[in-house]
């Protein structure tokens, strides 16, 4: 039986992928996890915001009280004798590539054009198998445009493949006007892959001490439904590999999301939730699954119940809206005889 899988040109074991979570963050960690059974993973996110925040906290407290005494211009080292940035992201990459054979991919979340770009270059030279560009930003000004929203996404996708020579995907979120066009783009642009979908944590309000607070909430398989619906759209529309993450908890869904056309599935919450040894389950039941339908290889359901295959595409369409609602005005009826 193949599990194999091919997602940014990576030729992958199998399609389970540990998605960016805080498991990656040590390299005991990334190797628990190809020990498991996740054939490549995402680290978290290096932010090029946290960064120029950690320059400006050094600049501010080697300066303060230096003019207060002329000698003390002399006792202190000056800032840029420190080595703030990257560094630590980028040893930590080539820590976990001397440590697993599976694929390392970067994930990356800018603020600016000339930091995408550097970032991407650096996280290149450190030995980084692919980039993730985490694009996410809440546009809140209202005089932005979704144009405007939509350039944003596509200069700075061209800006770094114009940069490196290794894979880029892009982690995109659900929320623009026309989806399926906009994939398009991006695969025009020159994205090798789309991660469907980024998932913004919302805040929540602490009514006692009167606060915003972050909220930060595990995924649960009801998230499947939205990366299952668009890959679904989008398999055979676009030349970018395709990755489904949010709601992969069980066999089930990664057999779901594999075939509407899915190259690989993506896992955060449910390691998290159950540990590492997840995987090992989740490998075991799909090969169960695929034996018990007499599936032969990954590739063989890849794209199979897609909008292109499926013998009622409308089923991804506002046409199947009225037979969906109908079925739970059924529902609710029949629950009050």
């Amino acid at each position: 039986m193949d599990l194999s899988t091919t997602y940014l040109g990576l030729k992958l074991p199998s399609p389970l992928v540990a998605s960016a979570s805080p498991l990656s963050r040590d390299v005991d960690g990334i190797c628990r996890l190809e020990d498991a059974g996740a054939s490549a993973v995402v680290l978290y996110s290096l932010f090029e915001e946290q960064l120029r925040q950690e320059e400006m906290d050094l600049q501010y407290h080697m300066s303060a009280g230096t003019e207060s005494f002329a000698e003390s211009l002399t006792y202190f080292p000056q800032p840029s004798e420190f080595h703030t940035g990257p560094e630590g992201y980028l040893d930590h990459i080539r820590k976990a590539k001397s440590s697993v054979a599976m694929p390392i991919i970067a994930s990356l979340n800018g603020t600016t054009l000339g930091g995408w770009t550097k970032f991407a270059a650096d996280i290149e030279r450190a030995g980084a198998d692919a980039i993730e560009c985490n694009i996410y930003s809440i546009p809140t000004d209202p005089r932005l445009t979704a144009a405007d929203v939509e350039k944003t996404y596509l200069d700075i996708v061209r800006a770094v493949k114009e940069t490196v020579t290794i894979p880029v995907a892009v982690k995109l979120s659900p929320f623009f006007s026309n989806l399926a066009n906009f994939a398009r783009r991006l695969d025009d642009a020159g994205a090798d892959g789309l991660v469907l979908f980024n998932r913004f944590y919302q805040p929540d309000i602490d009514l006692e001490e009167l606060e915003i607070r972050p909220n930060v909430l595990l995924s649960t398989p009801h998230a499947l439904r939205l990366p299952l619906t668009w890959i679904g759209i989008l398999y055979g529309r676009v030349r970018a590999s395709l990755a489904g993450t949010g709601g992969v908890h069980s066999a089930e869904d990664a057999v779901k999301l594999l075939m509407v056309g899915a190259n690989v599935t993506m896992l955060c919450s449910s390691l998290m939730r159950h540990g590492v040894n997840h995987l090992r389950h989740l490998e075991r039941e799909l090969r169960e699954w695929m034996e018990e339908h007499e599936y032969e290889s990954v590739a063989q359901m890849q794209g199979s119940m897609s909008q292109l295959r499926c013998p009622d595409p409308a089923a991804f369409e506002r046409a199947q809206y009225m037979r969906a609602v109908k079925g739970m005005t059924h529902i609710h009826t029949a629950g009050w005889r």
